[in-house]
């Protein structure tokens, strides 16, 4: 069955559940919206996600060309205006709310994640390039990255350097021009070179000239692949990652520097690199999240068609063969899948809401959204594996074969959790900067400001007020042990709230919202239990 975006439930969610209001979007205009985007995912990306898989990137003479029919995709993308719908006005960018953004990427990621990831990276750059760019910088750069003309990479990772970027060896000379010269090699590095634009515009983390060990003597640096004269940059992709999922999406190797370095463009101050770096990271970072729900919505439908298509076994009442989604273990698991990705896109779409406000000066919006970006990236990503996984077993064992396809969303789900900050990283995120920093304020003063929560929820809430106030105090080499399950708690509880919420905007939701509380919020509890051990061992 192939994807069908969700547009219905996306409005349902956006303004039933989270009172979404906008002086130029109303109802209609919102539909108009979706629906147009829709046709895009539905009829001409998801067609594409299994073609993309088969056949994959290839690389010769430092070129990558993407699967067929990847290119002009991407050329329907950017005519039909999408790049532009989140970024400034000022630049060539439409200027709509993050809310609404949010359920348009989820159709790009749920129809064709490889393909979601090109636009996903490319705003990224523009958000650090609006954030700390120079006049000049922006002037030249953020009209192409806004209408896709250009596309944006975040160069980060090298072969010594992951999650630790205190290691990073790639240099920057300064020239007399003020440009630097930029050498070193980066891995891991998505879209780092294909065929969809004319030019593209590399984010770099490299030492300063200064040459300060350690993260303080990071910097941010712009280096394009042609300069503004045309010239071809000295930065060239010398490999491509084979791997476990996302194939269509091209993961390079980039060399700088074989004729002499790069040039590049400061972006910011020198050393203040990793600053200007997590402004990429954090939207990124919201992004991966939007994308583990997004992929559960396509597993999750595809599970669903194909257990009212297979027919095994007899009603044990009427002894006539019935379809396995009659069967108590799969609506289990089929339920199971559809209140986790249900309970995601509330969770995502939410934050979402408050990267407006917070961007309005709500200075409230953004502690929400900061205390929510690694509980967002972190559970949505984890249950976007477990639901990939219940959907192979759904289907059995033509599942874990490749010609239905429910295989390939595992393959690509699994990366999810790893990239932009693995989930671990997002643990230690959440309990040392978003809880032990301000001792708990953010997130107390959230779950205190919830009001009455349904019997269970609310149980669990105290529970989870007591375990923040323990976080809050503890010795900081036991907060690490203790980090993981104290966010599968936070975010467990923070479905089931908004789980509880859709049931208030539409009594159809209660069998569902009351699954949820019954069969996977009591994991929060255990989470919280397994938490508290390993604050006090």
């Amino acid at each position: 069955m192939p994807y069908t975006p969700p547009t219905d439930e996306m409005q349902f969610v956006l303004e039933k559940v989270l009172g979404f209001e906008h002086p130029e979007l109303d109802s209609e205009t919102i539909a108009a919206v979706l629906g147009e985007a829709a046709k895009l995912a539905g009829e001409v990306l998801a067609p594409l996600n299994s073609v993309g898989d088969r056949d994959g990137c290839m690389l010769a003479g430092g070129h990558v060309k993407t699967p067929a029919g990847f290119r002009d995709a991407y050329r329907q993308y950017c005519e039909g205006g999408w790049n532009a719908v989140p970024f400034d006005p000022a630049y060539g960018g439409q200027g709509l709310p993050w809310a609404l953004a949010f359920p348009v990427q989820e159709m790009w990621q749920g129809a064709n994640m490889s393909f979601g990831l090109c636009p996903l990276l490319n705003q990224g750059a523009v958000e650090a390039l609006h954030a700390h760019g120079s006049d000049a910088l922006k002037e030249t750069y953020l009209p192409k990255l806004i209408t896709g003309e250009w596309t944006g990479t975040m160069n980060l990772t090298e072969p010594q350097a992951g999650s630790d970027l205190s290691v990073i060896r790639t240099k920057a000379e300064k020239q007399g021009d003020g440009t630097y010269k930029i050498t070193g090699q980066k891995i891991y590095i998505t879209y780092g070179e294909h065929d969809f634009s004319e030019n593209i515009v590399h984010l770099v983390l490299a030492r300063s000239p200064d040459g300060i060990e350690g993260s303080k003597g990071l910097s941010l640096y712009l280096v394009p692949k042609f300069l503004e004269d045309g010239t071809r940059n000295d930065v060239v992709c010398t490999g491509l990652e084979h791997k476990l999922g996302i194939h269509a999406s091209p993961t390079c190797t980039m060399q700088y520097g074989d004729r002499g370095g790069a040039t590049g463009f400061l972006v910011g101050r020198e050393n203040e690199g990793l600053k200007c770096m997590f402004t990429m990271m954090n939207n990124a970072r919201l992004s991966v999240g939007l994308q583990g729900m997004a992929i559960s919505e396509a597993a999750t439908q595809m599970a669903e068609a194909y257990a009212l298509e297979r027919v095994q076994g007899v009603s044990l009442v009427t002894g006539k063969p019935v379809p396995i989604a009659g069967h108590g273990d799969v609506q289990r698991m089929l339920v199971t899948m559809r209140v986790l990705t249900d309970a995601g896109r509330m969770m995502s779409y939410y934050a979402a809401s408050h990267l407006d406000k917070a961007a309005a000066g709500d200075t409230e919006a953004q502690k929400i959204v900061e205390l929510l970006t690694p509980v967002v990236k972190a559970w949505c990503t984890d249950r976007a594996v477990e639901v990939a996984s219940l959907g192979i077993q759904v289907h059995g064992g033509i599942g874990y074969a490749e010609e239905t396809g429910a295989a390939q969303f595992l393959r690509d789900a699994r990366i999810l959790p790893i990239y932009e900050g693995t989930n671990g990283v997002q643990s230690l995120d959440f309990v040392f900067r978003k809880i032990a920093r301000d001792k708990g304020a953010a997130a107390l003063g959230w779950l205190e400001g919830l009001g009455p929560c349904d019997s269970d929820v609310d149980g669990v809430r105290c529970e989870l007020i007591s375990l923040v106030r323990a976080l809050s105090e503890a010795d900081p080499g036991k907060l690490s042990r203790a980090a993981e399950p104290a966010l599968q708690a936070f975010g467990t509880f923070v479905g089931a709230v908004f789980m509880a919420r859709a049931t208030s905007a539409s009594e159809e939701r209660k069998d569902a919202s009351a699954f949820y509380e019954g069969v996977i919020l009591p994991r929060a509890r255990a989470a919280i239990a397994s938490a508290a051990y390993l604050l006090d061992n």
